[in-house]
């Protein structure tokens, strides 16, 4: 099987760059992305035969949401954490026979670190909620995570101690995620492998110099982390200041 998650930063915009062609070349079985930026109705999207389409929206126009794209209907779809919605559009679960599926977009804490207070809550509440899942049967979570995990995951860690997207806190929380009970797919393949980053600032020459943060992830259950085939960073795919990732796992539906 294989999955693909892209924070494409406004869907409307990413397929006037193309997206349409990156998704049908790339022949995922499920295609998760984020940052959306769309009401429902502001977009139809055709895919190609097969493909059952799961979206979230913020209530906040051009802002967030999440969608999947999946060539299995899921036995169930959900839209929150403790409630089957979320202001923000920032999560969408499926559910199919051998694991659940979690596409996630985490809160950023802004520059000025002013929704830090909020980003941690979401990180208990996330926590709780995909715990509770894999007590179930295995999770596979993907997304713009919003954090780069250690010096490897950034190009220029010490200057950016304590900048959002890699705070102490931001990091712990990340840890204490796998810690309990979930595998970072790439590192699990690749754990000394540098300048391997999904997200580039749009300054000029940035993306070129290949000055980037790795924050968007594949994250599965450590139970099935053996099934685990391949798991890539597509840093040549452009139409986003992200670019996609792909995991190949030896899952059936």
């Amino acid at each position: 099987m294989k999955l693909v998650s892209w924070n494409v930063n406004g869907l409307r915009s990413c397929v006037n760059k193309g997206f349409l062609d990156i998704f049908r070349q790339m022949k995922a079985d499920v295609f998760c992305v984020q940052e959306t930026k769309l009401q429902s109705g502001q977009i139809e999207l055709d895919l190609g035969e097969g493909y059952v389409q799961l979206w979230n929206y913020a209530e906040r126009k051009g802002y967030s949401g999440t969608a999947v794209f999946t060539m299995k209907e899921p036995i169930s779809a959900y839209y929150g954490l403790e409630t089957n919605e979320e202001p923000e559009g920032r999560i969408i679960t499926a559910e199919y026979a051998s694991f659940y599926l979690v596409n996630v977009y985490t809160p950023n804490a802004r520059r000025d670190l002013s929704r830090l207070g909020m980003r941690l809550e979401w990180e208990d509440r996330f926590l709780d909620y995909v715990r509770q899942l894999d007590e179930q049967k295995p999770v596979i979570i993907c997304g713009d995570m919003n954090v780069a995990r250690g010096p490897k995951d950034i190009k220029n860690a010490k200057s950016n101690e304590g900048n959002s997207g890699y705070t102490a806190e931001e990091r712990a929380c990340m840890e204490r995620l796998l810690a309990s009970g979930f595998v970072d797919t790439f590192r699990h393949l690749y754990p000394d492998r540098t300048d391997a980053y999904t997200w580039w600032s749009f300054m000029p020459k940035v993306r070129e110099r290949n000055i980037g943060w790795r924050i968007d992830y594949f994250l599965v259950s450590a139970r099935i982390a053996d099934k685990i085939k391949e798991a890539t960073i597509e840093s040549a795919i452009m139409g986003s200041d992200h670019c996609p990732v792909t995991l190949v796992i030896d899952l059936d539906w």
